[in-house]
């Protein structure tokens, strides 16, 4: 195993009041590498996601990306680089091209409308730019999510039970999606599900999380029960 990760966690730890959130999880990921994050509900995965993007402040602790603390990068650079998708896709109102150029916009680049088609042609919404949000499906939405994700290039994808909300037919097709787009542009994965038949199909590890600790870490076929 490569001995420089993309990413790694060293005893990272969120403590709100009395609560323990994230105890202490020591996680290595390999650039490329899909892993999936598992575990009963409250068990923190969510909330680790959350410290990666530093969305939420570690207590104790630090992230590694390239080997660099991820403290040295001003936020909006982080979060360029390590991008998030999250159960629900929390659009902006508007239109799915001004959603898909929010990122971007950010660090003072404007999209072109190529781009914004080519994106969307990307996750299969060829000709949506155009189209108020509010008219989407929650598949559709999730796929706008993603190719808001994908405008800012990034080199690690963080993905927060993203097909959780969506009707069967949705979670499979946006579940092929995210497989087909994550191994095509070669990212760094970490992705958090309740699903575990999801989560032997997508990943090459799983993590398992209890009471806010990363209790143990394998490959798919040793951590569930087929």
């Amino acid at each position: 195993m490569d001995s420089n990760p993309k990413l790694r966690t060293e005893n990272l730890t969120r403590v709100v009041g009395e609560k323990v959130i994230v105890a202490g999880v020591n996680l290595t990921v390999q650039a490329g590498e899909v892993m999936m994050v598992v575990g009963p509900s409250g068990s923190g995965k969510s909330s680790l996601l959350r410290l990666i993007n530093r969305l939420d402040e570690p207590t104790a602790g630090r992230v590694y990306l390239d080997g660099r603390d991820y403290r040295e990068l001003p936020p909006l650079a982080l979060r360029r680089r390590v991008g998030m998708m999250m159960q629900m896709a929390y659009l902006f109102p508007g239109t799915v091209a001004d959603n898909i150029r929010f990122g971007p916009r950010q660090r003072g680049v404007e999209l072109p409308d190529e781009e914004i088609e080519r994106l969307l042609s990307r996750v299969g919404l060829a000709g949506f730019g155009g189209r108020d949000v509010a008219r989407l499906s929650g598949g559709e939405a999730q796929r706008v999510a993603l190719a808001r994700v994908l405008a800012n290039e990034p080199e690690v994808i963080l993905l927060d039970e993203p097909t959780s909300a969506l009707d069967q037919e949705a979670k499979d097709a946006v579940e092929d999606l995210l497989q087909e787009i994550i191994r095509e542009e070669g990212l760094t994965c970490i992705w958090v599900t309740h699903d575990l038949h999801q989560a032997a199909r997508m990943a090459d590890r799983v993590g398992l999380m209890e009471k806010g600790k990363l209790i143990r870490i394998g490959a798919p076929e040793e951590m569930i029960d087929a």
